[in-house]
């Protein structure tokens, strides 16, 4: 009887994510038309924030609770999810394709991101302090402050369609506030099931949540690639990652200091192999293939295999 409450849930999330995500892509898209700027400066800061509200509320809690395995586990297995799953799955539908700022201006800061990330754990006998924390925090503000200071304009071949109105700028965070609902909703529920058949508590952080905490930004990707919103979906992508590696964990070590077991430190080894390969694919012809997206996949399955092995 639980199980199926649960799956009852799981069910319901789905519709709360769908729905969230397609609004969310209209409104964001006029927004950006209103104000001059470019969507894929939208996708890598409205968009990529919104959809990664789960994150920050899954990551922050477990921070409070001092459950660094998950706080962590849930960023590391977050952006994996995004570049392996969602991209490769996205790509399937449609080729996703990028442009030379989102390979080398926001695919170099990921990386550069995640690379850090990885230092401040290694150096710090697998401990992220409030200091090295509130140092990931300062450097999303500085890529933040790039990005707006700049004011990428709108690109030639951005056909601009419709302006925002009034009522856009509510259906914005209205959007943001269901998927971020259907993102919860989602987690519990297969956190729930997930802890019936005894899995532990990173694997379940790395994978289960991780993968639930991404939905948002599996549907609004798909949506965005269905509209032919490419810089959307893929600088939806990107700039979650960057906004979970330097925000989420950011926060979520300035409230308490991060520690994760040592076998844990090979999964953000991980990551950045993940992030190298995708933006290998998004530089190739400039677009993730149907092909690559199979093997963006394969991957993602790979190092969820791994993890679960060793479990």
């Amino acid at each position: 009887m639980i199980l199926f409450q649960q799956l009852l849930i799981l069910a319901l999330s789905i519709v709360f994510l769908w729905f969230g995500a397609n609004y969310l892509v209209e409104s964001a898209e006029k927004i950006a038309n209103r104000f001059g700027v470019s969507q894929l400066v939208i996708g890598l800061t409205i968009v990529a924030f919104g959809t990664s509200a789960p994150e920050f509320a899954v990551t922050v809690s477990a921070a409070l609770k001092g459950q660094s395995s998950i706080s962590v586990g849930n960023v590391v297995g977050s952006n994996i999810f995004n570049l392996g799953f969602i991209l490769g799955l996205v790509a399937l539908f449609h080729p996703v394709a990028s442009s030379r700022k989102l390979i080398y201006r926001d695919g170099f800061f990921m990386t550069a991101s995640s690379i850090i990330l990885l230092i401040f754990f290694y150096t710090g006998d697998y401990t992220l302090s409030r200091i090295e924390a509130v140092c990931l925090f300062i450097l999303l503000i500085v890529y933040l402050s790039v990005l707006f200071i700049k004011k990428e304009a709108i690109e030639s071949d951005e056909l601009i369609t419709k302006t925002a109105r009034w009522y856009d700028f509510l259906i914005t965070p209205i959007s943001i506030i269901v998927i971020a609902t259907g993102g919860q909703l989602l987690v519990s529920s297969s956190e729930s099931i997930a802890r019936m058949f005894g899995i532990s508590e990173w694997v379940i952080a790395v994978t289960i949540v991780a993968a639930g905490t991404s939905a948002p930004e599996l549907v609004t990707s798909l949506a965005a690639a269905i509209k032919g919103k490419h810089d959307i979906s893929a600088g939806n992508l990107v700039g979650s990652n960057i906004f979970n590696i330097l925000g989420v964990l950011g926060v979520a070590g300035a409230i308490n200091p991060l520690v994760i077991e040592k076998t844990s430190f090979f999964s953000l080894i991980m990551l950045i192999t993940m992030i190298v390969t995708a933006l290998i694919f998004l530089r190739t012809g400039w677009k993730v293939s149907r092909k690559e997206g199979v093997a963006l996949i394969l991957c993602g399955l790979a190092l969820w295999a791994i993890d679960f092995i060793k479990m």
